[in-house]
Parts: structure tokens; sequence; C-alpha cells
């Protein structure tokens, strides 16, 4: 049975170009690149270009550019190295809707550090609200960090005009940019930020490789302390197969950035308006004009989404209820209990998510498959209103 891959903000496929181009650096190509000979030199010039090709896509200068992980540990080390380098601001803003990385790092340094941090709200559409925003920042703010692109709803966030107001304040502004790179153009010379995080397996790299970029000037605290790799910034032997990868993938997805744009954003739509029109209560959840070209939550009254889930992943479709990372719980998207999504509605919610490599059949197939799977999951909900007048 194949598989009809509709979960990309989870973690994407591998490009064949960029498996085929890390090949070589697993078994032959196997040196360190901050050896002295030839043989890992020879490596650290494709780490060199690598690091360029990330720049490119960003819109950034090469230097600005600090190899992770994963977009988790960028986020975390752009917050803690904000707080480090300024002991005497203990304010933190972020929203209540970012990512899990940034919003449990909240978390634990106001339970376990005594930080204050301000979460923003949002609108029943997911958008936050810049008065809100101009408000809370205070003159013992230490850093703001606000997604680019909500991974759940896909909705952009106004990060430019954010920015520009933290930078009149003295305040340093990080993005966590997981979902939006490689998805939307990004200009770093036009847009203030003095952090940016990216994770490599959300652009058709491998997992295990991140980046995070700080820009030029910007105060920084390395987070790992040991060796000089990353300008002394990152301590620890440079995944090179990773980083690589990430380079590769970033030159792709620049030359593929008006097809997510024109070629997934129309298999998006298509997709949503179709189970939107033949599956009574459904709901459109996010900011519809403001999103992502590949992202679509979608709120099916009365059913649960677990079922939905395992319903759809027999006959061969996976997409998902949510972020990855809080997949394992069954309480409701905080995302849409920020948005006040109706608990009905809450717990049936699924996200799609595609990628340049599905195909209009795929979601002809989808179209076909799920509104009778909702159907039949309607019939023995306990929640239902009128089963026979939602069947």
């Amino acid at each position: 049975m194949k598989t009809i891959y509709l979960d990309n903000n989870a973690t994407t496929q591998v490009d064949p170009l960029v498996f085929e181009t890390i090949k070589p650096y697993f078994t032959e190509l196997y040196g360190n690149p901050s050896s002295m000979h030839r043989f890992g030199g020879q490596v650290g010039v494709e780490l060199k270009k690598a690091r360029a090709s990330v720049a490119d896509l960003l819109h950034s200068l090469p230097e600005e550019i600090l190899f992770t992980s994963c977009g988790s540990e960028s986020d975390n080390t752009a917050i803690r190295s904000a707080l480090t380098a300024q002991p005497k601001k203990r304010h933190i803003i972020t929203t209540a809707v970012e990512h899990p990385a940034v919003l449990s790092f909240c978390k634990f340094l106001e339970k376990k550090e005594g930080y204050e941090v301000t979460y923003l709200g949002t609108d029943e559409h997911g958008r936050l609200d810049i008065e809100e925003y101009k408000a809370a920042i205070r003159p013992d703010t230490a850093i703001i960090s606000i997604m680019w692109a909500n991974n759940e709803t896909g909705n952009i966030y106004p990060i430019e005009e954010m920015a520009k107001i933290a930078k009149d304040n003295g305040v340093l502004f990080h993005t966590d940019a997981v979902q939006a790179v490689g998805k939307v153009p990004i200009d770093l010379q036009k847009v203030p930020v003095d952090m940016l995080s990216l994770s490599g397996h959300k652009l058709h790299a491998p997992k295990g490789v991140g980046a995070l970029f700080i820009r030029k000037r910007s105060p920084f605290r390395p987070f790992l302390i040991g060796g000089h790799q990353e300008g002394s910034r990152r301590a620890g032997t440079e995944n090179t197969t990773g980083i690589i990868a990430l380079g590769k993938a970033c030159e792709l997805a620049l030359e593929h950035m008006d097809e997510e744009n024109t070629h997934v954003r129309a298999l998006r739509d298509k997709l949503e308006n179709g189970l939107l029109a033949t599956v009574p209560n459904s709901i459109l959840n996010g900011d519809k004009d403001n999103r992502l070209p590949n992202t679509s939550n979608i709120s099916f009254g009365y059913v649960e989404g677990e079922a939905i889930l395992l319903m759809i992943d027999q006959v061969g479709i996976a997409a998902s209820s949510g972020s990855a990372c809080t997949s394992g719980s069954l309480e409701p998207s905080h995302v849409l209990r920020a948005m006040d999504v109706p608990f009905t509605f809450a717990h049936g919610s699924i996200r799609f998510s595609l990628s340049r490599f599905n195909t209009e059949e795929e979601i002809d197939f989808v179209l076909e498959t799920i509104p009778p799977i909702i159907k039949n999951l309607r019939k023995l909900s306990p929640f239902s209103p009128d089963k026979q007048s939602l069947g």
C-alpha cells in the first residue's frame, strides 16, 4: 500500500538530490573538517559552501550562520544567549501558540529560574494583536521570541513589523522560522531580527541538523562550551553529512520557491476546499489569507482526531492532529485552545501539510476517502447533536 504523506510540517522526505550529494561523505570523504591535513580540509571546504548556501536562502552573511543539531537547540540557544548576555533583564515576551521548543523552555525559565514571561494571545483566527505586543515591552525585556509561521495552522506573523518595534525599543528579537524557511521568501537584509532558527528536516534535509542565524554584532553567548568549532560559538565535532545536506537542501529550496507558492498552494487549496465543501460541520482553523502555502488545519466537529488519524492511516494517508512534539497528549492543541476553538471541534482537528513531492492524484484519493470516514465516525460519536442530519 502506498503512503500518501501529508505530514510535512512534522518532517519531510530527504530530497533524492540531497541524498546523492552526501553519500560520499559517509564512506569516502569522512575526514574531520577541523583537522590540519588535506583529507579533512576538503570536508571543511564543503562546510564553508554549505554555510554560504544557507546564507543565500536567508539573504544573510555566511559568518552569521551557526550550525546546530535541530530547531529546538537553535531556539534554546538563542533565548539562553540573550538572557546570559543581559543578566539584569529578567523579562521575556513570546506567544501562547509557539512550538514547545520555545514555549516549554520559557515555562521552565519562569518556574525554575524566576524569569517573568508574557505570553501574547491570539484572536479566533490565530492572529496576534500588535497593540498588545507593543504594550508588553518593558525596560527589563531581555528577548522577544515569536515564530515566523505557526506549525499547526500555518499562520504567518508580521515578523518584520514586530522586529522593527523591538529594535526601536532596544530589545533583542528572535524568530523560530523552522516552518517558514524554504516555503516563503525570507530576506534578513530587510527584516531586522537578531536571531533566527531553522531545521533541516523541515526542508528535505535529514534529521539532526539545524542552524541559527545570529546577526553580526549581536551579543551572543555559546550554549555548548568546549572546542573551537563554529568559530568557538558551538563546541563539538561538526555533523558534516547533515551540514552538507542542509546546504544542498537550501539551494534546492531557493530553486523551488515558486513551486511552493503555486503548485503546492494549489494542491492545498484543492484539498481544503474539497473537504470543507463535502464534510458538514467542518471548519478551517487559522488565517485563511495569510498562511504557509502548504498547510491546512481543519476541525471536523463531533469526532475525535485520533480516530480520524487511525482510520485514514489504515488506507495509507498520513496526517497529524498537531505538532509532532505534542502528539502524545490527549488534550486539544494548545494552539487551538489559544484560539478558543470550540471543544467539540478542537478535538477533531487534523493538520494536512503538503510538499512539492505530493501529486494531484494523491489529493483526489484523499478527497474520495476522508468524507465517508468522517460520516461513519459520526454515527458512533456521542457528541453528535443529530447523527442523521450530520451524516
